[in-house]
């Protein structure tokens, strides 16, 4: 008979497969990475492209001009756009982070011939129609403006700039104005600039068919010319005052967010401190979640995360929780923070985490297009497929010692900054 007081065995020794993608250049020089396997006949092709807003000179260009790319080309209206792509039943996505622009089209396989062409004519001659651009623009702001009245969403947006610098390309928060002020001139010369062959990779995965490669070949394989990007330097400068508050008078919770710049994925020290922040406030045993929201009924939710970025990184901690427990909550942080400096972690909860970490690890690889957003990572970051092997191996060997160093050198609160936004200040 099943007894239900004894969870099930698990092995963290259990061998792990790792994919490894295949490696084609297209004619201009595009690296195309393919990911192929899984039963379902679809596929993502995903675009990555060196056009982040940190290349931007002028605020809201490089968002603008990767929405922008559906609005119409030499050949389709947007209309035009909307239905083909419809009408095959495929989905295109455009976003656009600090480091990278993504072009990500999900097409079932039968239907690539027809939707190959269209992602090249989407992303190679985009027209950036005018009154397309000022609908665009007059609705983004719109919808700025409302979420700047959240208290979560001021906090996100603002904690940037109290780490890295208001005039750091990290740290520059963008205003609804702004979004008013860029034309289709700026959009044609940023896309001129950073939407070429030099400046991308490409990352396929699915079930592939045999045709794909010359395909891509066809398309997005001719002719792109530009010049490689220069990644932009520029000093960091945090704000002076490490305790800082946006008040808002009508808000029934605040938002806290403590953090501080960190090292990226190249540093060895960051895997480490992927386990350590696990154990701070990455899952839902984490000592932050146990504290502030079992323990003490402070909030809902509470998390920490790593975030790398190709120039830097940084460490995050979120919370909302209710205006009348802001300093008590923003105390019981800075305790586990220093719990992690002062004592080493028990063995029965670092067995716990790695347990937790070793799952999570295999989950992410679980399929075609999970190991896609995987790589992605990897590829901005520019790391090898090494990279996930010291992962596991991290996850298996690091000790209670190490983590407690590492806390030590990193974990300090005096060394965080935070922003508080909605209770008065304290």
């Amino acid at each position: 008979m099943l007894n239900r007081k004894t969870p099930p065995s698990y092995n963290l020794n259990a061998e792990i497969h790792l994919p490894t993608p295949q490696k084609q250049a297209l004619s201009n020089g595009i690296e195309v990475y393919y990911f192929n396997s899984g039963n379902q006949d679809i596929v993502l092709i995903e675009l990555i492209i060196e056009a982040g807003s940190k290349y931007q000179t002028k605020p809201f260009t490089a968002m603008a001009t990767n929405i922008m790319l559906r609005e119409g080309t030499k050949r389709y209206t947007a209309q035009a756009l909307a239905d083909e792509i419809d009408f095959y039943g495929a989905q295109l996505e455009c976003t656009t982070e600090r480091d990278n622009a993504f072009v990500s089209l999900y097409s079932l396989t039968k239907h690539l011939d027809k939707m190959l062409p269209i992602l090249n004519e989407i992303v190679r001659y985009p027209t950036f129609p005018k009154t397309e651009l000022n609908i665009i623009a007059e609705k983004q702001k719109q919808q700025l403006e409302i979420n700047k009245e959240k208290v979560s969403f001021l906090a996100r947006t603002y904690f940037n700039r109290l780490i890295f610098g208001e005039n750091h390309f990290y740290g520059k928060v963008l205003e609804p104005e702004e979004m008013l002020d860029v034309n289709a001139h700026d959009l044609q010369s940023f896309h001129k600039k950073q939407y070429h062959a030099k400046n991308c990779k490409i990352i396929v995965a699915g079930k592939i068919p045999d045709y794909l490669p010359d395909l891509l070949n066809e398309t997005l394989g001719q002719p792109w010319e530009g010049e490689k990007a220069q990644q932009p330097a520029q000093n960091i400068l945090p704000h002076s005052e490490k305790l800082n508050f946006i008040v808002k008078p009508d808000a029934k919770q605040s938002a806290i967010r403590m953090g501080k710049v960190l090292v990226n994925r190249q540093h060895p020290d960051f895997l480490g401190l992927k386990v350590l922040n696990t154990l701070l406030g990455g899952y839902f045993g984490s000592r932050l979640m146990m504290n502030l929201r079992e323990d003490k009924g402070y909030t809902y939710g509470v998390g920490s995360g790593t975030v790398p970025l190709l120039q830097e990184g940084y460490q995050i901690i979120a919370s909302e929780v209710g205006r009348e427990v802001t300093q008590k909550a923003y105390s019981e942080i800075c305790n586990e923070l220093m719990r992690l400096c002062d004592n080493p972690v028990p063995e029965h909860e670092l067995a716990l985490v790695r347990n937790y970490m070793m799952g999570d690890f295999m989950r992410s690889l679980d399929g075609p297009l999970a190991q896609a957003s995987v790589f992605r990572e990897l590829i901005e970051s520019e790391m090898g497929m090494d990279f996930l092997t010291d992962f596991k191996n991290t996850i298996h060997t690091i000790d209670a010692k190490t983590l407690q160093a590492l806390a030590q050198k990193y974990y300090t609160p005096e060394s965080f900054h935070t922003l508080i936004v909605g209770a008065e200040k304290f």
